[in-house]
């Protein structure tokens, strides 16, 4: 496409258009060449268009829609009976080709049913999985899969999750040859459930992959790896309480002396780079258009971080590079 478009659901997560609605203003802002289009309840969004001037805007388009995906709402639920809600019709936008790339923070279910529904996944490819960033001790970052979109996966699927993985850090994190791991409880080859042990046996038949075996979940941020493939179930405890910590570091109060609030203040600046905030956003990679999925909680920063990541997909055309890799994958074992 000639342009950058992105689709948002306006009425996911906790807050909604309050939330959403700045963020989109802070990424026409500072994209200019960046179109939006959005899509919510007309009684919850039209007044903060109006309020933020996003209603007249000429990078802007707005389609009000019937319905919304609750947080609740079960996926086959919103799957037959939420066909004009906002997340339904952001996703239909994608698949028609009238946006490059979807972002919403709400039901994680309902996302990825509705994704596979109207864009399908790519050859080769059993289920999308969720993928997000986790920042390192020695700087850069490690990528983790799956975040919560599979609580239970077979051998064959965390073996896609880490070809998906690698193509991703090559594209998003420019590691040539990504090192990668599964995530296990221990680094024992007996270890670990049959699907983690058989698929360990199979990435180490790829010669072509850097597969340095299992890590432990005290080692996420050592930099050991730079893809770590999970389950869902695994990887959304191992996000989740990870951002719990950091919160819980980060926003300790200040005690008063002149040492103690030094310290604080050292202990933030450290810590920093650990704020959720600042790597929102984990893509539902696997399809054969690129959307991103935004924390619930997430504030107006974090959701414009979810929009910058789905921009940066588009200019990586993610989704053709993920499919090339498995037709690559698929050419070599036909081969032996």
């Amino acid at each position: 496409m000639s342009q950058l478009i992105v689709a948002l659901d306006m009425m996911g997560g906790d807050y909604g258009p309050s939330i959403t609605v700045p963020a989109a203003v802070q990424a026409l802002s500072l994209l200019p060449d960046l179109n939006l289009l959005l899509f919510g309840l007309e009684d919850e969004l039209a007044p903060w268009l109006s309020r933020f001037q996003l209603d007249k805007h000429s990078r802007v388009q707005v389609q009000y829609c019937s319905q919304q995906v609750g947080n609740d709402d079960k996926a086959a639920y919103a799957l037959r009976h939420l066909t004009d809600s906002s997340m339904r019709n952001a996703l239909n936008a994608l698949a028609l080709g009238r946006a490059c790339a979807c972002v919403s923070s709400g039901n994680t279910g309902a996302l990825m049913a509705m994704a596979i529904r109207t864009l399908s996944t790519l050859p080769g490819v059993d289920r999308p999985a969720l993928i997000t960033r986790l920042p390192q001790i020695g700087g850069g970052y490690a990528l983790l899969l799956d975040v919560g979109a599979n609580i239970s996966c077979n051998a064959e699927q965390l073996v896609q999750f880490a070809l998906m993985g690698e193509q991703t850090a090559q594209q998003t994190l420019g590691i040539t040859h990504p090192r990668i791991a599964l995530l296990n409880v221990g680094a024992e080859a007996n270890k670990g459930n049959e699907a983690v042990r058989q698929a360990g046996l199979r990435l180490r038949e790829h010669a072509e992959l850097d597969y340095s075996g299992y890590i432990e979940g005290n080692e996420l941020f050592l930099g050991r790896a730079d893809v770590i493939v999970c389950d869902g179930f695994v990887g959304n405890v191992a996000l989740k309480t990870s951002e719990g910590v950091a919160k819980l570091l980060l926003g300790q109060r200040r005690r008063s002396g002149f040492l103690s609030k030094f310290l604080t203040f050292c202990l933030k600046k450290r810590l920093s780079h650990l704020n959720p905030d600042q790597y929102n956003g984990a893509s539902l990679i696997g399809l054969r258009a690129s959307v991103v999925k935004s924390h619930g909680s997430a504030g107006s920063s974090a959701f414009l971080n979810a929009i910058l990541q789905a921009v940066g997909q588009i200019e990586y055309n993610l989704p053709a590079s993920i499919a090339h890799r498995f037709d690559t994958a698929l050419q070599d074992s036909h081969l032996r």
